[in-house]
């Protein structure tokens, strides 16, 4: 009797992912557990699949997919997008935070986002050596801009990887209306050339010999 009260207890097991117990509070707590390794392996799954990228392409592009998949942001609403700055100090960025900004200017726009290039000058400027429309000199640009969505990013540096956070936040209120993660993966032991700051060679003085 013993053997198969054990054998039909482990057959309930293994083809359900609850167990009936005598005691319903034990249950309950069962429950609660098979639903929190549910989530879990969904979130393993995004990691695996959405958040973790070799590519910065599609870094980008994974960014920009879950960001136009929250429901609340609107495509009709201009959007603004900022270059993306260091976690540590959010008044630095690199040519790599820019890049990514400008970047995400194209695949936000090629899924029907109304971008608004914030950069553009009163005027066209000339000199011999081209044509310019945008610029970073405040001076040079409308003092003011519409009621926007504007997309705000950080970027931390890692071993091997870069992690980067991304925000559509509504510039009046504030509040955040969409949100992104992800893990560029580049497995460098030294990322100095994705952030153009790599220490000089070193150098030694030639000298004659006395």
């Amino acid at each position: 009797m013993l053997v198969t009260a054990v054998s039909l207890f482990s057959g309930c097991t293994a083809n359900s992912p609850f167990v009936s117990y005598k005691d319903s509070s034990v249950e309950k707590e069962d429950k609660k557990v098979q639903i929190t390794k549910q989530h879990i392996q969904v979130a393993n799954d995004r990691q695996k699949n959405v958040t973790t990228q070799y590519t910065i392409e599609d870094t980008i592009n994974s960014l920009a997919t879950q960001m136009m998949q929250n429901q609340k942001m609107s495509t009709s609403k201009p959007l603004l997008i900022t270059s993306f700055v260091s976690l540590s100090n959010f008044k630095k960025t690199t040519e790599f935070g820019r890049i990514v900004s400008e970047s995400l200017i194209n695949e936000m726009s090629n899924r029907g986002f109304n971008i608004i290039e914030y950069r553009g000058q009163m005027a066209v400027s000339i000199n011999e050596k081209g044509e310019y429309f945008i610029s970073r000199n405040p001076h040079k640009l409308k003092e003011k801009i519409p009621n926007t969505y504007v997309v705000v990013g950080t970027y931390s540096r890692q071993y091997g990887k870069v992690m980067l956070n991304a925000r559509v936040m509504d510039n009046i209120t504030g509040k955040i209306i969409s949100s992104a993660r992800a893990t560029y993966q580049h497995n460098k032991r030294n990322d100095c050339i994705l952030f153009k700051d790599c220490k000089p060679a070193r150098t030694i003085k030639i000298i004659e010999e006395k």
